[in-house]
């Protein structure tokens, strides 16, 4: 590897070897946020151009809570794949407001400190970078082995590995809720996530200050005219700050919302506002006398009616809008400066996502979407419901299943689990062709892993079984699979602390690892965990590999 040049003015007589300050750039790439969110927001870009031109070039993430659960993924990813290549990494505001407040656990009702979004992203981005350093740093060590040893071949094969060094940094997507406020709260804050790494910031359309999970009811929208300020003001805040390919994620609630806070006013026939109080629930006014003391009422389509309002002061909206408003919220969201669209749904039912689509690309073709697989549904149960309703459709026999029962541990192995479980692994490789979706995210996956692996682990150790439930499903597997993090030491950045310390003092510096450090007992002889890619990207060949039509 060639030493790059000096950065700075050296002090006179200083012992700075310019090998070392090589190393220490390579190993940190990336300065500032703004240097990670501009590099992400191009690899974004450049994945979208590819989805256009290939749909089964989609991309994937996982929601992470910590920036160690974020480096882990990235870490596994290299491992199993060998390359980060279309692996996003999801920010949730549910996880924030559950896992990250100093409140304690919270609702997603946007209560959590709206600081702990930007935190996060730093914190996920340090974890990255600080990945990146110890994977070279064992490249260097590596080297330098290499190198002391007249390994010509392998020094010439690890300096291509430095040089061809793929960083842990991918784009994060990163939730703002419904903006914390007005649109510039929502400005200032998108500034802050923007500074701290994200390149593609998602917001929703409904009420900041009575904001719903979208998997829970009483959710409240806005009219598309303060969304679209917020929208203007997130496009702002990435171009004030130089990135100029930065990712607008624009959230529909509408399937599931039946409530508006406010009417807007509608100044020509068919505007916006116009299109958005046609969905009002009314009733028509025969004379003004029809109205009650505080009552109001407008004027549609040339006659006098009252919008039905709720105790609250909230407005409905009539039964049955739901599909036209979420179609109307993608469209106007898109043709004024939105990129990308969510459509929080009820089930993951591919035909509905693919009519909404269908409908949106109508007037938008090049329309694409981040789609939930959310923890929120009950994917077993869903697709075993669709999965008989299927066979049923066919004339199969389906006699002998109770179709609100299929969740039912008695029904595994059987014909209508296996169908199921072959459209679950099929799901994200056909939606992507048939119904836009151009990258698929589970929200919580790392919040329900930690329960379940905590539960496991308490039983066995609280049980009969003592330390061996640790040694059993804990330590001997991830020896057995090859995690670095077995060695957590290692992993903690010992050994980085260890090569800066002796750049810094040469031999008189004092070193944490050594033969009498208890990760050498790690250096067993063992196979090396396979790449496990087998030619499959994403999983993109799944949906030809189980037998399902594409």
């Amino acid at each position: 590897m060639k030493p790059l040049a000096s950065s700075g003015t050296r002090a006179p007589g200083g012992a700075i070897n310019p090998e070392y300050e090589a190393r220490m750039q390579l190993q940190d790439q990336f300065k500032t946020g703004l240097d990670v969110a501009k590099y992400t927001a191009k690899i974004m870009r450049k994945d979208m151009a590819e989805y256009d031109a290939d749909t089964t070039t989609y991309t994937q993430s996982l929601g992470c809570w910590h920036g160690f659960v974020a480096q882990q993924k990235m870490i596994s990813i290299k491992k199993n794949f060998g390359s980060t290549n279309k692996r996003y990494l999801y920010l949730s505001g549910w996880m924030i407001a559950a896992m990250r407040s100093e409140f304690g656990p919270l609702p997603d009702q946007s209560m959590h400190e709206k600081t702990a979004v930007p935190a996060l992203i730093e914190e996920i981005y340090t974890f990255l970078r600080q990945a990146d350093a110890r994977e070279l740093n064992k490249l260097y060590k590596q080297l330098d082995k290499a190198i002391k040893e007249n390994d010509k071949v392998a020094e010439a094969n690890i300096t291509n590995q430095i040089n061809n060094f793929e960083t842990h940094i991918v784009p994060i997507i990163a939730d703002i809720d419904a903006g914390f406020g007005n649109e510039e709260a929502t400005y200032l804050l998108a500034k802050k996530m923007i500074e701290a790494g994200a390149c593609c910031v998602q917001m929703e359309n409904q009420v900041s200050d009575a904001k719903q999970c979208g998997h829970q009811a009483g959710k409240v929208t806005v009219p598309h005219e303060d969304f679209l300020a917020k929208i203007n003001a997130v496009r702002y805040a990435f171009l004030e700050l130089g990135v100029e390919d930065g990712v607008i994620l624009a959230r529909t609630d509408s399937l599931g919302a039946g409530l508006t806070q406010k009417i807007p006013v509608s100044k020509t026939p068919g505007d916006l506002a116009s299109k958005y109080n046609s969905f009002l629930e009314t009733t028509p006014l025969g004379s003004l006398d029809d109205l009650k003391e505080g009552d109001m009422f407008i004027k549609q389509d040339g006659k006098l009616c009252k919008p039905n309002r709720l105790p609250n002061g909230l407005y409905k909206f009539r039964e049955g809008t739901n599909f036209d408003r979420v179609v109307l919220d993608c469209v106007t969201s898109l043709q004024n400066g939105a990129d990308l669209l969510w459509i929080e749904t009820p089930i993951p039912h591919l035909e509905t996502i693919a009519s909404l689509v269908n409908a949106i690309r109508n007037e938008v073709p090049s329309a694409k979407l981040v789609y939930n697989n959310s923890p929120s549904f009950n994917w077993t149960l869903s697709f075993r419901q669709q999965a008989y309703d299927e066979m049923k459709s066919k004339g199969q026999d389906v006699s002998s299943y109770d179709r609100d029962s299929l969740m039912e541990e008695e029904y595994d192995g059987t014909p209508v689990s296996t169908l199921a479980d072959d459209k679950i692994r099929a799901f994200q490789f056909e939606s992507s062709q048939k119904a836009g979706i151009f990258h698929h995210l589970i929200t919580l996956p790392t919040y329900h892993t930690a329960s379940l692996s905590t539960d496991t682990l308490t039983k066995g150790y609280f049980g009969p079984e003592g330390m061996l439930a640790y040694v059993r499903e804990v330590q001997r597997k991830e020896i057995r699979v090859g995690l670095d993090c077995v060695k957590h030491q290692d992993m903690a950045g010992t050994y980085i602390g260890d090569a800066h310390k002796e750049y810094f003092s040469g031999e008189a510096a004092l070193l944490a690892g050594g033969k009498d450090n208890t990760m050498n007992q790690f250096e067993v002889k063992s196979k090396k965990a396979k790449l496990m890619n087998n030619g499959v990207r994403n999983g993109h060949s799944n949906g030809a590999a189980n037998g399902v039509a594409r």
